[in-house]
């Protein structure tokens, strides 16, 4: 008879650059203002890295932070595993590249491309090999520097994406520990492929003279068709951890979804809902950051004494794909 192990979330940091872009600044840039951000998408400010740093700088102070918190050292990470679609270089990986910025080596480290669902599919491989018992602890990481994919002449795009690191230590829970993963879904909607897109860059269209000219290199959004996508897949998600759990909206402490959008955010709560009071939001001050959005989220409300041991969590997210899941977590 196998042993079964359960995982957990051990510890968490975030970090985000310093350089801060306003409202206020962007209304120098394009055709918008401050008011009309805060309406449509509850944005006031986004962070943007420096020309210097990339995603393995910025996934490498979060890990310092995670790494601390859970009271471990760099040589115990038995894996890395990054989810970004904004690495470093297009190879090798930015998990390979962390490795060497922390000085261990000898175990797996990718990355995971599945856009702002990236963590939490990151964070389902690794419950896996926790659960499984062929790693103790799990370096898991959502990164993105989507600024410098941005198209700053698109006034419908260029408002709401920021930069930023949150990293997670997933750890083998102890038998006494009430700590640990309670279940998880993922899903994906390749149809919708072409909704969410860097279209050139990649083997279908190489960079060239006239891709760069045409802003090919940047991301593209049908805003509108993606709202409707993203409410329902996340809950969807949601709503099949729960039931599958005999649990329900009143059974979860706290919800904590992809921050893309307010009114994205507020339409899944008012689907599913759920008290506001329980539902985490950070978007004002980070705008979208794709896979880093939940576990700087996360990393805050442990950090400031909203989320406390033992409180149950559920987390949704949808991404380019059309990617989406879930998670349901006893912290």
């Amino acid at each position: 008879m196998s042993i079964k192990y359960y995982a957990k979330i051990s510890g968490t940091g975030m970090y985000v650059p310093d350089k801060i872009l306003t409202n206020f600044d962007l209304e120098k840039i394009v055709d918008t203002t401050d008011e009309w951000i805060r309406t449509r998408t509850g944005m006031s400010e986004r962070h943007l890295a420096a020309d210097d740093q990339a995603a393995s700088n910025l996934a490498y102070e979060a890990t310092k932070k995670a790494i601390k918190a859970a009271n471990i050292r760099a040589k115990d990470i038995d894996m890395i595993i990054v989810a970004t679609v904004t690495g470093d270089h297009p190879f090798p990986s930015v998990a390979c590249i962390l490795q060497q910025k922390l000085g261990i080596k000898g175990f797996p480290a990718f990355d995971v491309s599945a856009g702002c669902t990236g963590w939490i599919y990151a964070v389902n491989i690794a419950k896996q090999y926790i659960e499984n018992g062929v790693a103790d602890n799990i370096l898991v990481i959502g990164v993105e520097i989507l600024t410098k994919i941005t198209n700053w002449k698109d006034r419908g795009t260029c408002i709401l994406f920021g930069d930023g690191a949150g990293a997670t230590i997933i750890s083998r829970a102890k038998e006494r520990d009430i700590s640990r993963f309670i279940d998880s879904e993922l899903s994906a909607d390749g149809s919708h492929y072409d909704l969410l897109i860097q279209t050139a860059g990649g083997s279908r269209m190489p960079a060239t003279k006239e891709s760069v000219e045409e802003n090919l290199h940047t991301v593209y959004m049908e805003g509108n068709k993606i709202f409707k996508n993203a409410v329902r897949s996340m809950y969807h998600a949601c709503d099949v951890v729960l039931k599958r759990n005999n649990l329900d909206v009143h059974s979860i402490d706290w919800l904590i979804t992809h921050q893309a959008n307010m009114r994205i955010i507020q339409a899944l709560g008012k689907k599913m809902k759920i008290d506001e009071k329980k539902v985490i939001v950070n978007i004002e001050k980070y705008g979208n950051t794709s896979s880093a959005t939940i576990p700087m989220a996360l990393d805050e409300a442990i950090r400031s004494g909203k989320i406390h041991h033992g409180d149950i969590v559920l987390m949704a997210s949808f991404g380019a794909g059309l990617t989406s899941g879930s998670l349901l977590i006893r912290m």
